[in-house]
């Protein structure tokens, strides 16, 4: 009489493997691959419509890197993706750090914090305009009429947006901690302060490698935010006529040139989101990089 040999769990993943993974490669695939590598492929050529595409080899990046919108909308976009980095990172660490000080009602706040992250970048874009207009109005002035009004507007946005976010994720991180390091080290006399920068923070540097690569690239990719609170504005004309917006931040600069009045910079517009993607990229892994090098192995 023959036995049916039961299959192994290595046998039995293998056989499922392409049932489940299947269809999540697929729509991977189809969805980001091919897309990415055309979008690569449109960035060589002139074109309105994409069956029209007519290659022309580098003219799209000499004519993006020429463009001196798209220069100013990278320098303002570094300096926004650093000081709402740091701004960001060091409030949602202190409000994570306060909150699990077995304060009362910790429940409550950490639940307060976290709920702006819940409101979609158009609608607080739109809400923190109304704001901010209402508070320069005693001036007679406007969000969109002075630039440093803008970057601090985009500013405070990111933070009652994203702090919640990522204190969530400090939490996580203090919380695994190990108790008995700062119990040594309060016996043996270590001060509040010394065990908070030699202890606590060197075991939640995996926190801080992760919130800073959102905070990085969250502060470059930024979009809805830059396009309902400011949509770019104020501007200044360049000598030859062109116009500089003062708060467009470089995902705004590619949208406004692919959906401008200039038909023919679609293909510049290509060019330009790919210099984007190698730039938020390249940066992403630089961070992710020296951030590792720095966690504690516990």
């Amino acid at each position: 009489m023959n036995k049916t040999r039961s299959k192994t769990p290595k046998e039995s993943i293998k056989k499922h493997f392409l049932l489940f993974m299947g269809p999540v490669l697929a729509a991977f695939i189809i969805g980001f691959v091919w897309p990415f590598i055309q979008g690569i492929y449109l960035s060589f050529c002139k074109f309105r419509l994409i069956k029209d595409a007519e290659f022309i080899g580098f003219s799209n990046y000499g004519k993006a890197f020429s463009d001196a919108s798209f220069r100013y909308s990278f320098d303002y976009t570094a300096v926004f993706a650093v000081v709402s980095l740091v701004l960001i990172n060091v409030l949602a660490f202190t409000v994570a750090y306060i909150l699990t000080q077995n304060i009362k009602g910790s429940n409550l706040f950490r639940t307060v914090f976290f709920m702006p992250n819940l409101i979609g970048g158009i609608v607080l874009g739109y809400i923190w305009a109304m704001i901010f207009d209402g508070i320069l109005s005693r001036y007679s002035t406007s969000i969109l009429l002075e630039t440093k009004y803008g970057f601090w507007g985009l500013i405070i946005l990111m933070i009652w947006q994203q702090v919640g976010y990522m204190m969530i994720i400090y939490i996580a991180g203090l919380q695994a901690v190990p108790d008995d390091m700062i119990e040594a080290a309060s016996i043996d006399g270590a001060s509040r302060s010394q065990i908070l920068f030699r202890i606590t923070i060197p075991n939640v540097m995996p926190s801080i490698t992760i919130c800073s690569f959102l905070g990085l690239t969250n502060g470059f990719k930024l979009f809805d935010q830059n396009l309902a609170l400011t949509g770019g504005q104020p501007f200044i004309i360049q000598p030859d006529g062109s116009a500089i917006k003062t708060t467009e931040m470089m995902a705004l600069n590619i949208f406004n040139t692919f959906y401008g009045s200039n038909k023919s910079a679609t293909g510049v517009a290509q060019a330009k989101a790919v210099l984007f993607f190698i730039l938020v990229a390249g940066l992403g892994l630089l961070q992710l990089a020296y951030t590792r090098k720095r966690e504690v192995q516990q």
